[in-house]
């Protein structure tokens, strides 16, 4: 079996999809009238994920994050999530959810070990969460949200994708979550994952989010861990929780970027916008043995190497975001 070639960074974090089922109709996550979910058969069983999820820590990944779609749509995540604290060299397991289905289901992902969640939330106006996802459900994530701070979760993140003509206006508002919760708020710079005419009417760059919350002051920068994601997080005066910025447009961190991902139906890609990705799932269940799931690993990691710094604006992913684990 040939080597891979050795990437010359540390690829650690896993976004592992479990479902690309949604309750939520996001404009910027897909074309849902012409998106077609996938054949119950077609993704993997937990059995499976469980598996890959043992080669991957094997391979150097020391964190899991739980992606769809949307996670708690998947009946017996829960139960998964306990199994995947087991893996051993698993140092970190995290969740993001949409928030919808979390007021329920929150104690029991406590009671399974969960204490790092991210909840994706772009307006505090029901009315225009109802424009952006296009479902009615803002008061259900608002109620998860605070089911969750209750219980304890930390860190507990909220991820605010900017949106130019939706809600620049409350990026003021959505950062005092901050001040007054010991949450971590971050804003997502818009990515060009569904429609680039889409993508070029709402992006805003975060230099401009960062201005309009220049009177806050610098900030103290904080130290990501080894594991960090691509956020630049920093603590001001007087709020309980952080900030954190993420610009894959504007400043991008191809360079520096420690994760791989692996969609719902077992394909392995080096890079959200990657035109390429690598099929776990067919040697999965032909039997092949461990041995060439971690070479197949070690390629992705090869190849996202290979892709430093590529022009993220030049094309759209080859498939929809909620097929590839947001």
């Amino acid at each position: 079996m040939p080597k891979a070639e050795a990437p010359t960074r540390k690829i650690n974090y896993l976004r592992l999809s479990v479902t690309d089922r949604c309750n939520l109709r996001c404009f910027y996550c897909t074309y849902w009238q012409d998106w077609q979910k996938l054949p119950a058969g077609e993704i993997l069983r937990y059995e499976e994920l469980l598996r890959i999820a043992t080669v991957a820590a094997a391979c150097g990944i020391r964190k899991i994050r739980i992606t769809g779609g949307e996670p708690l749509r998947r009946r017996g995540v829960v139960d998964f999530l306990h199994s995947l604290h087991q893996v051993p060299g698993v140092e970190e397991v995290c969740l993001t959810t949409n928030g919808v289905g979390l007021k329920e289901a929150a104690p029991a992902l406590f009671a399974a070990g969960l204490r790092h969640l991210n909840l994706s939330l772009d307006t505090l106006r029901r009315d225009r969460y109802q424009k952006i996802t296009g479902r009615d459900e803002w008061p259900a994530v608002m109620a998860g949200l605070e089911a969750a701070a209750s219980l304890g979760f930390h860190p507990l993140k909220i991820n605010c994708v900017v949106l130019k003509g939706l809600n620049e206006d409350e990026l003021w508002d959505i950062a005092l979550l901050a001040r007054d919760h010991p949450y971590q708020v971050r804003f997502i710079e818009l990515m060009p994952t569904v429609s680039s005419r889409e993508w070029r009417r709402h992006f805003l760059p975060l230099a401009a989010v960062r201005r309009r919350l220049a009177v806050l002051g610098p900030g103290e920068p904080l130290i990501p861990g080894p594991t960090a994601g691509p956020a630049r997080t920093y603590r001001f005066p007087g709020f309980q929780g952080e900030l954190g910025f993420i610009s894959p447009m504007s400043e991008h961190h191809c360079s520096t970027c420690n994760r791989l991902r692996l969609t719902a139906d077992g394909k392995l890609r080096p890079c959200l916008m990657a035109t390429s990705e690598l099929d776990l799932k067919e040697p999965l269940r032909l039997g092949l043995p461990d041995d060439f799931l971690r070479f197949l690993f070690q390629e992705a990691a090869a190849l996202k190497t290979a892709r430093n710094g590529f022009p993220l604006h030049s094309s759209l992913p080859c498939r929809p975001m909620v097929s590839m684990g947001g």
